[in-house]
């Protein structure tokens, strides 16, 4: 049975950790506040974004763009995985890992190369010891999300795919839902437009021209959209992910915080249990003492 100052000793160590994780905890929470009003105010425009090269795509049929056309087969796979850089967010980045891997291994009978984008240490450290030779980048996401850096991807993989080196190009991310829920996700990037521009085509027919004109020309928006498109699409991934970490990291520092008062409580209950059987002992030690003494 430990004694009084060990078990004094684990609930100072108990208690600097849980300061530690109520800290973290209201840490994620400012963070929180901030990444969910970002996810907000970009998924309208992502969306509209879409919904415009969509209608453009679709009402211009002699204009065309690389990125709005599907391949004929899909041999090379492209895919963008966004994790944290950091832990102590449960189950957070396993769970996307672990849908990447499961995509890639549904896939792999059909696909004779993959070309792997991972953003965040957390899919570099998980991919690079399974699949080291598919990975063609690996980048930190960093405290701050940054639109440069989605567009550096974005153009990494436009060029790829103009290029024929990839013939689809699929997202893995966390999508942030509430504080308590982040789904993991899997989303088509390249071709940008697909059932959607069909929709479009169809009630472009059924309705007659577009009501507006287009300057200087289709060729040339959609050559400014859909590169565009693609970078706010990654963007906003990168965004909705953040989001996750911090509801994620929040609610895990709050169920350690919670674990830790708990597990204070027992050792506290511990301490007083042993302090009173060190009493009982010496009084038990003391009246015999004192008995023999009589004797």
């Amino acid at each position: 049975m430990p004694n009084l100052k060990d078990i004094q000793r684990r609930i100072s160590s108990v208690e600097s950790t849980q300061k530690i994780t109520s800290a973290m905890k209201m840490v994620s929470a400012a963070k929180l506040r901030r990444a969910q009003q970002a996810v907000e105010a970009a998924r309208p425009y992502a969306g509209h974004m879409r919904e415009t090269l969509a209608s453009v795509a679709a009402g211009e049929t002699d204009a065309e763009n690389p990125l709005l056309v599907a391949h004929e087969s899909v041999k090379r796979l492209g895919v963008v995985v966004i994790t944290s850089d950091r832990g102590l967010a449960g189950a957070f980045n396993t769970q996307v890992n672990k849908l990447a891997n499961s995509v890639l291994a549904q896939r792999s009978g059909d696909l004779e190369g993959v070309s792997m984008y991972l953003l965040g240490r957390k899919a570099g450290d998980f991919f690079k010891r399974r699949r080291p030779d598919d990975i063609d980048l690996q980048e930190l996401v960093g405290s701050a999300i940054d639109y440069a850096q989605a567009a550096t991807v974005a153009r990494h993989l436009a060029v790829a795919y103009e290029a024929g080196e990839l013939d689809e190009v699929v997202i893995v991310f966390n999508q942030f839902v509430t504080t308590m829920t982040q789904t993991p996700v899997v989303q088509q990037l390249l071709p940008i437009v697909s059932e959607a521009a069909e929709e479009d085509t169809n009630e472009a027919e059924g309705e007659g021209a577009a009501p507006y004109t287009i300057e200087p020309d289709a060729q040339q928006l959609l050559a400014t959209l859909a590169p565009k498109t693609l970078e706010v699409s990654i963007f906003q991934a990168l965004l909705e992910n953040q989001a996750g970490e911090h509801a994620a990291r929040m609610t895990a520092m709050e169920n350690a915080t919670r674990n830790s008062e708990e597990l204070i409580d027992s050792l506290t209950l511990q301490f007083n249990r042993a302090r009173q059987a060190a009493i009982t002992r010496e009084l038990v030690e003391i009246v015999t003492g004192a008995q023999a003494l009589e004797g």
